[in-house]
């Protein structure tokens, strides 16, 4: 009886200590979000993935995490790093997810301009190389510098103010009324290990809603 109680107590320690560990490590990673304004935590919440599997030099790039719908993965999320944003949850098995990579010709994010606060569409395009992409559809009467900052504005699936990229490229017309941007990207594709996938706890509500608006026409 003694050793049965031992036993149990040494296995409750054990899943002690690894519920202790994986807080120190949400909160360290966490804490390390490189982003411009703080995240609202009654809006959004984190699930801390690995990356299984990621492709850069294809033209449609994908990745795989460890973490799937029994983890409250669901496809439409997004997915990021402590330094800029990865892609979107596009499948889900019970313990694994499948991302559209930002370096994918479908992926579209909405980004703002730091100084300017203008807004504009992250895409990837016809890169072939996963450093830089471009931000399209900025009004060809915005002054840009070289080495702005840009952010996600919030309209699409990720926390506003978190960090993109700089420009290191102005000036590309773009038809009459826009111009695009060249950005050197902040996420480093070659060097991907942790991740956090995004979950928006007001999303259904927001759909709900403007689907009453916005589906009308």
């Amino acid at each position: 009886m003694l050793n049965e109680t031992n036993e149990a107590l040494a296995q409750e320690n054990v899943l002690l200590r690894q519920r202790i560990q994986a807080l120190v490590e949400k909160n360290n990673l966490l804490d390390s979000i490189n982003i411009k304004d703080s995240i609202d935590y009654t809006r959004y919440s984190f699930i801390i993935a690995k990356v299984a599997n990621n492709s850069i030099h294809r033209k449609n790039n994908y990745l795989t995490l460890d973490k799937g719908a029994l983890d409250g993965v669901e496809s439409g999320m997004g997915v990021i790093t402590s330094n800029g944003i990865v892609g979107i949850v596009l499948n889900t098995s019970d313990h694994f997810s499948s991302v559209q990579s930002l370096l994918h010709p479908d992926s579209k994010i909405s980004v703002t301009l730091d100084s300017s606060l203008v807004f504009g569409s992250l895409v990837w395009g016809n890169n072939i190389d996963s450093r830089f992409a471009m931000v399209r559809d900025i009004p060809n009467h915005v002054h840009v510098q070289k080495g702005e900052k840009v952010f996600t504005s919030g309209y699409s699936l990720f926390p506003s103010g978190i960090y993109v990229g700089e420009v290191i490229e102005t000036g590309i017309t773009s038809g009459e009324s826009f111009l695009d941007l060249k950005i050197k990207l902040s996420t480093d594709f070659n060097n991907l290990h942790h991740v956090y996938i995004v979950k928006d706890l007001f999303v259904e509500e927001k759909e709900d809603l403007e689907q009453l608006n916005f589906g009308n026409g």
